[in-house]
């Protein structure tokens, strides 16, 4: 499949690839700017879990065996213009994006297609199943499937996912940009972290940067897990970490806190952090655990209303503006 992509080049063209079912070992890396769909080939095109294209690799970063490198070279799909757009990088700020890197694709899609990073069947460092960033991005019964840093969106990254599956175990959604999912099964495979790590990042103009999980249904990927009570929505990856959960379904492996602190000796939690629900439900819902712990906002509707939308929050790249949404579908396969 890198190969058909590939051989597109960077036209102003749109294009769509058709990929039959089959297992595909290989690293997919989408530089064009110009539209482009991936259409897995399924007779089921409203229900992810019966996908029948896999792409798989094998790679992490920071282990015994591998040794450290940026968790970039991990993914196994990656969207971004350059190499360095897409570096996830360390500190507050992470690698600095050179000046006058270009916005990469502005509008690509993926339909009925599974990504999947098996390094290892338990967390063992950075295994990215999505890297995406200075992109707009929607994924459309997709599934996204490993344990640690599962789906990264980096900076200027505009991602929407619909009626996705998505398993993890650490830290699986992270990043500096902006995500929406909703309608979608978030598979708990394991606790360690939390479910969201998100940076916050300062800019000239007004920012909702973050990660939005609304309609969804959260819990543990199989009944013979034991993770009662131990799954944490998110931690703050740095204090402006904006993670907002609304009416999803909350299994019994959540954690009564809800979100919880970084570390205890570095919690990251500030005036300026957002870790936050409304009106989630469920038997991982604990409203007494969430008000003793005082990390997680229980936000009213007055404070849920500016972040209600994916208009409200998607932003045109550079200048900021909101109301970046004519890359969406709002009709996928109906």
């Amino acid at each position: 499949m890198s190969d058909a992509v590939l051989s597109l080049g960077n036209t102003t063209k749109a294009y769509t690839i058709l990929i039959l079912p089959g297992n595909y070992t290989e690293q997919v890396n989408v530089t064009r700017q110009a539209p482009l769909t991936l259409l897995g080939q399924t007779s089921h095109p409203n229900d992810a879990s019966k996908n029948t294209v896999n792409i798989i690799w094998h790679n992490a970063t920071g282990t015994a065996t591998t040794g450290t490198y940026d968790n970039a070279y991990t993914s196994t799909l990656t969207i971004a213009p350059d190499f360095n757009a897409s570096t996830t990088g360390s500190g507050p700020d992470g690698n600095p994006v050179p000046a006058g890197t270009p916005f990469g694709n502005t509008n690509f899609r993926t339909y009925n297609l599974n990504f999947i990073n098996d390094y290892l069947p338990y967390s063992a460092g950075p295994s990215l199943a999505l890297s995406m960033s200075y992109a707009n991005a929607g994924f459309y019964y997709t599934q996204f499937l490993s344990y640690q840093d599962t789906v990264y969106v980096g900076k200027l990254g505009n991602a929407y996912m619909y009626e996705c599956i998505v398993g993890g175990q650490t830290d699986f959604f992270y990043g500096f940009g902006t995500l929406w999912v909703t309608n979608s099964n978030i598979k708990l495979r394991g606790c360690g972290g939390g479910i969201t790590a998100w940076k916050g990042s300062n800019t000239t103009f007004v920012n909702k940067y973050g990660v939005y999980i609304h309609d969804s249904h959260v819990a543990k990927a199989n009944s013979t897990l034991n993770i009662t009570g131990e799954c944490a929505l998110g931690r703050p990856w740095n204090a402006q970490m904006r993670s907002i959960f609304s009416n999803n379904y909350l299994d019994d492996s959540i954690e009564p806190s809800g979100f919880i602190e970084w570390s205890a000796t570095d919690p990251r939690v500030t005036f300026n952090t957002t870790l936050a629900e409304y009106h989630d439900y469920g038997p991982g819902f604990n409203l007494t655990g969430r008000l003793e712990a005082n990390i997680t906002i229980e936000m009213t509707p007055q404070e849920y209303a500016p972040y209600s939308t994916p208009a409200k929050v998607f932003q045109y790249p550079f200048l900021g503006a909101f109301g970046n949404v004519g890359w969406i579908d709002e009709h996928p396969q109906a």
